[in-house]
């Protein structure tokens, strides 16, 4: 879903922002938009998986017991 989301947000970068015709107009939605919803997304992607993100060690020196 990442990749066709960014394929989507370059895509949309590239063309017009505005068009219209004959048969109507269309409007993309803001760059700054849709990167927010990029992040937005990943954001709760990062939350349903699995650990907590960090991970916790324990150090032990060398010669301690």
């Amino acid at each position: 879903m990442s990749e066709d989301l960014e394929t989507t947000i370059r895509d949309n970068a590239q063309g017009p922002a505005k068009a219209s015709g004959d048969s109507g107009s269309m409007e993309q939605h803001s760059l700054p938009d849709q990167i927010a919803t990029d992040r937005y997304l990943e954001s709760k992607k990062a939350a349903r998986s699995k650990g907590l993100g960090i991970g916790l060690k324990k150090l032990v020196p060398p010669g301690a017991d």
